[in-house]
């Protein structure tokens, strides 16, 4: 498990797209906040099927804010992250509002967020501790072990339907040969 979070935190120290993207994430100050889903994800499956680190089709930025949950204020991240960095695709979200639109019980955290998502090897994520010098932290309620394990497993909480589509729309089987669904 340690081996596995010490890999993950290697690669993106190395890849300067994302960790300047962490970087600016880490500007906003916002609670909780960490980038998340194909953040990681992309980039370990990516590493293990030995190709070049693929482009985002978002960056998933989530953070955990109770007091404030009206959408217009992710909008509002959302542009100042624009504002900053226009090339990166910012997606922000407040998990502590998105269990309304899952129809869940309320979250208490990202990381109880993320332990709602439909496939395991997604709910994980990224931040910056800057205790000293910037330092990645790891995030996931499954771990991250799994993500080198290339498969794509069904969170059974969630309809497995639900999981079925997203692994056509995402095309995961497509561009990850190696990867196999449990």
């Amino acid at each position: 498990m340690i081996e596995s979070r010490k890999q993950i935190i290697q690669w993106l120290e190395e890849d300067t797209y994302r960790f300047q993207a962490l970087l600016i994430a880490e500007s906003l100050n916002l609670p909780q906040w960490m980038l998340a889903a194909g953040f990681v994800r992309n980039l370990v499956w990516d590493k293990l099927h030995g190709i070049e680190p693929r482009p985002l089709n978002d960056i998933d930025l989530i953070y955990f804010e109770p007091n404030n949950l009206s959408p217009e204020i992710d909008k509002h991240y959302q542009s100042q992250l624009n504002a900053i960095a226009p090339e990166y695709p910012w997606s922000v979200k407040n998990q502590a509002r998105m269990h309304l639109k899952n129809q869940d019980q309320a979250y208490h955290s990202c990381v109880d967020a993320m332990g709602f998502w439909p496939e395991k090897e997604t709910a994980v994520a990224a931040s910056i501790n800057r205790a000293a010098q910037p330092q990645i932290e790891l995030y996931s309620p499954f771990g991250c072990d799994r993500l080198f394990k290339l498969t794509v497993s069904h969170n059974p909480i969630k309809p497995k339907q639900l999981f079925e589509q997203r692994i056509v729309s995402k095309q995961w089987l497509t561009h990850y040969s190696k990867l196999m669904v449990k």
